[in-house]
């Protein structure tokens, strides 16, 4: 089983729980419907990874995601990810009503960084990303469609959070193609202070 390190201790989520469509500037971009409730979408275990790993059959683009890990149906740490999303196939999937899973579940999809135990205010944080020197995503949890605390109690309708599995909760405008070499750069921020910095480099 796949691992993910909290406060410099691994640990093991069951799954990864992900939310599409939640910025209204990303729904945008890709020429989607606007959603009128959550969607929601599972990452295996295996999608786990702290790597950047270039594929070489498929178009992959970059999602950075605010991301945390969840015990007792609650917020308790804090961290990156990029849902990592084959796009032509997904696009070709959707065409025909298909579930995802083939374009947004496959090996190595879900990238992140440390976490760290967080007892702040969940609206307080926001987060950037920068490629090559050069910022492309920055959001806060204030331009979400639907808030952290909101996602958990709609997950938890019909699928239960097992403790340490991980929320990713939606990518805002400025996805694109990775590149063998790139250079990620993602920050957590509460407020103005940085939790915390992660650099990937993109490579086979």
């Amino acid at each position: 089983m796949n691992t993910v390190k909290l406060d410099g201790q691994a640990i093991t989520p069951s799954k990864v729980v992900c939310i599409g469509r939640n910025y209204v500037a990303h729904i945008e971009e890709l020429n989607n419907d606007m959603p009128t409730e959550p969607v929601i979408f599972i990452k295996a275990n295996s999608a786990i990874t702290d790597k950047l790993v270039f594929n070489t059959k498929d178009a992959v683009h970059y999602e950075g995601e605010l991301s945390f890990l969840i015990r007792s149906n609650r917020i308790y740490a804090v961290g990156f990810g990029l849902d990592l999303t084959k796009r032509d196939v997904q696009a070709n999937i959707k065409a025909k009503g298909l579930p995802w899973e083939r374009a947004k579940s496959f090996d190595k999809s879900a990238v992140f960084s440390q976490f760290i135990t967080f007892t702040g205010s969940v609206d307080a944080l926001n987060i950037e990303l920068s490629i090559n020197g050069s910022v492309v995503q920055k959001a806060s949890v204030s331009l979400m469609l639907t808030k952290p605390k909101a996602i958990i109690d709609e997950v938890i309708q019909f699928v239960s959070f097992e403790d340490n599995d991980i929320l990713m909760t939606g990518t805002p405008k400025g996805v694109g193609a990775i590149e063998l070499g790139d250079v990620f750069n993602a920050k957590v921020f509460d407020k103005n202070k940085l939790l915390i910095e992660k650099e990937w480099t993109v490579s086979v």
